[in-house]
């Protein structure tokens, strides 16, 4: 019998690459605080999937994005002492997506906003030192174009505060 608390946490999450490094935001609330994160969310009450994607994408990076492709959905297990919950099980939709406006701008900050703002990065920027789980997914995806089935459960993780 486990003794483990689990938060499911559910969002969307996009892929922008250009000239060959990808979008991050530098995240400022959660498990992943004070390293990259790839941009997006949570839905919010009666939003669709695709409404959740492009608002994220515009609040926390200041771009307006076109999905291209859903690319499918992985999930995340690590430990996090939040509220009663000792660990966070993170399922993640990704899609692939394209920039039709706006400019990379720092975010308006309210309740709730944990970016930043987004800076590029290459692959060999990032590391689990500094990056999300969905930052090393999306570099892997960007290779191999496959997601994979299994979870990704990090048995140790570091909330870097």
């Amino acid at each position: 019998m486990s003794n483990k608390k689990y938060h499911r946490a559910f969002g969307v999450y996009g892929i922008y690459v250009k000239d060959g490094k990808l979008l991050v935001i530098n995240k400022n609330g959660g498990p992943y605080i004070n390293r990259f994160d790839l941009p997006g969310g949570s839905l919010e009450e009666g939003e669709t999937l695709s409404e959740a994607m492009k608002r994220e994408f515009l609040e926390e990076t200041g771009l307006e994005m076109e999905i291209e492709e859903n690319i499918g959905v992985i999930d995340f297990k690590l430990p996090w002492l939040w509220n009663q919950f000792t660990h966070v099980h993170h399922i993640a939709v990704y899609y692939s997506v394209k920039c039709i406006g706006g400019t990379i701008k720092l975010p308006e900050q309210f309740k709730g906003q944990d970016s930043l703002g987004a800076v590029w990065v290459s692959e060999k920027d990032v590391s689990l030192d500094n990056a999300s789980p969905l930052v090393l997914k999306a570099f892997e995806w960007l290779k191999t174009k496959n997601l994979g089935i299994n979870a990704d459960i990090y048995k140790e993780w570091k909330v870097l505060k």
